[in-house]
């Protein structure tokens, strides 16, 4: 088993992956133009880790850390998919071409309306 769990977590892709959507959540948890109710799911899975109280707990040698990795995975997807689509757009493109972090400008930001007189 430990063979067999070591092996699945040095995969190149599954870590490469989990670390970009890391980062690319770390950038979103700054952007003004993320909506408070996402910004809160990672933060309570932060002090969901810091406290004590856990569904398995820490004592227990894997499976207390397991549950921890399994609650900040968990609750980064979510806050990834709570996000606007254009602000997680921007900035996946900024951390492709090595931008440093910049919020959304509003010249960045497209409203598609049509002008109605009445």
């Amino acid at each position: 088993m430990a063979v067999r769990l070591s092996s699945w977590w040095m995969r190149p892709s599954l870590m490469g992956t989990l670390f970009a959507e890391l980062r690319l959540g770390w950038r979103l948890i700054r952007e003004p133009r993320v909506p408070l109710f996402a910004k809160i799911v990672p933060v309570l899975a932060a002090f969901y880790v810091i406290s004590p109280l856990d569904f398995i707990p820490d004592i227990l040698p894997v499976l207390g850390q397991v549950d921890d990795i399994g609650i900040l995975i968990l609750s980064v997807k979510l806050f990834l998919r709570r996000c606007p689509p254009a602000v997680k757009a921007f900035h996946a493109d900024a951390m492709t071409a090595g931008r440093r972090f910049a919020p959304m400008a509003p010249a960045d930001l497209v409203i598609d309306a049509t002008y109605r007189r009445d």
